[in-house]
């Protein structure tokens, strides 16, 4: 049963808008969602006014002096003035944990358009700073320093997993050819941070241009600090705007145990629960799908996302690299925006964003990133390491 065929109406992306992600020196936090909303309502072919409730997805956690944004969005026009704001944090998978409180406000009534934003501003803060509010997200190191940060708990889930399933050594070698994919793909995307092919012998290799960050990560597997936002207008019907509306299908949330004891390391189950809910309200499965965005804040995220959506068992992601399955030319292309490991993470705005590239697809206008024809997406976002977790499957109208 489709969500329509639940709810009784349609869950429309009817504008969009999205910054470059990088380090936006000569930007705030309130120029970038200033920004973003002005061109999603523009592009939705509405007025302000007719927007009836706002979310903004942030992270934050100590890495702004400024920690209020939810009314930020109302320098847009006098006209959104009144318009009850949000602001939505859920660690790293904040953005879409806004889309879906907007997602949730449409199908209870209480209003027909939306405003969805997701924003960071991070690179103005040092490496000490940023790895300390990120780790807040984590339930046995926040409050405590770390040299790695977040690479570092990612790094103990890459070991667990060459323990139990790498046998040959080839984890690294698997783990460079996803950034190498990225970063391919990021060359053709103008909003990304790191437009640049490097090459898979390059991402595979410790040098002195990409060394160890926490064994078996290399900077190659690692998402930069980033700024940057995006946003989305929601509606429950077609506005009129610039672009053919995009349908929400199905959406799925899930979350896991925080103390990392209470769970399997390298299982991610709730990430592949939220995967299960979310195709499961679409009515379709992974054969369905035309393309994925992912959440590969690391490269060994990426690889139990193929395993976690189902397109390898468990132990087998590297299949999904071998048989060309997620390249751009594959049965299901897999970050075709270059990921977070090209794209960047703004941590706040990395949910929204995931949403408005699939959109872009599904609407024939990704420019240089277009795939042929794409008529259904997934979009996967998680915060911590795999506690959070959204999905969203959108279809072209």
């Amino acid at each position: 049963m489709s969500l329509k065929e639940q709810f009784g109406k349609d869950i429309l992306i009817t504008g969009w808008g999205h910054s470059k992600f990088g380090k936006l020196t000569d930007e705030t936090l309130e120029s970038l969602i200033v920004q973003v909303a002005t061109d999603a309502i523009n592009t939705a072919g509405i007025e302000p006014g007719q927007v009836d409730e706002v979310y903004v997805g942030q992270f934050n956690s100590g890495m702004m002096p400024l920690a209020f944004p939810s009314s930020l969005a109302l320098q847009v026009s006098p006209d959104l003035a009144n318009v009850p704001a949000t602001r939505v944090e859920n660690a790293c998978a904040s953005g879409s944990a806004a889309f879906q409180q907007g997602t949730k406000s449409l199908l209870a009534g209480t209003a027909r358009t939306v405003l969805v934003i997701g924003a960071e501003k991070m690179t103005h803060a040092g490496a000490d700073v940023v790895g300390a509010g990120l780790l807040g997200a984590d339930y046995d190191m926040a409050g405590k320093s770390s040299t790695t940060g977040f690479t570092g708990l990612f790094a103990d889930v890459a070991k667990h997993y060459a323990k139990r399933y790498d046998a040959d050594g080839k984890l690294g070698d698997v783990l460079g050819t996803i950034a190498a994919k990225n970063h391919r793909n990021g060359v053709d995307n103008p909003y990304a941070q790191l437009r640049k092919d490097l090459g898979e012998e390059f991402c595979r290799t410790v040098s002195d241009k990409n060394p160890m960050v926490a064994d078996p990560l290399r900077r190659t597997d690692c998402s930069p600090v980033s700024d940057g936002a995006a946003a989305v207008v929601l509606s429950t019907s077609p506005t009129g705007g610039t672009n053919p509306a995009v349908r929400l299908a199905g959406f799925g949330q899930a979350n896991d145990f925080f103390p990392a004891s209470r769970r399997d390391p390298v299982a991610f189950e709730a990430t592949r629960v939220s995967w299960q809910r979310a195709l499961a309200m679409a009515g379709v499965g992974i054969a369905d799908l035309d393309l994925a965005e992912v959440h590969d804040c690391f490269t060994i995220a990426e690889l139990l996302m193929y395993e976690a959506m189902g397109l390898t068992e468990p132990g087998q992601g590297a299949l999904a690299l071998e048989e060309g399955w997620v390249f751009k030319d594959g049965k299901l292309p897999v970050n075709l925006s270059g990921g977070l490991k090209s794209k960047g993470h703004p941590v706040g705005a990395t949910g929204v964003s995931q949403h408005v590239l699939a959109a872009m697809q599904l609407t024939g206008t990704a420019g240089d990133m277009q795939l042929a024809n794409p008529r259904r997406a997934a979009v996967q976002n998680m915060g911590g390491v795999g506690i959070a977790n959204y999905v969203s499957i959108l279809e072209a109208v």
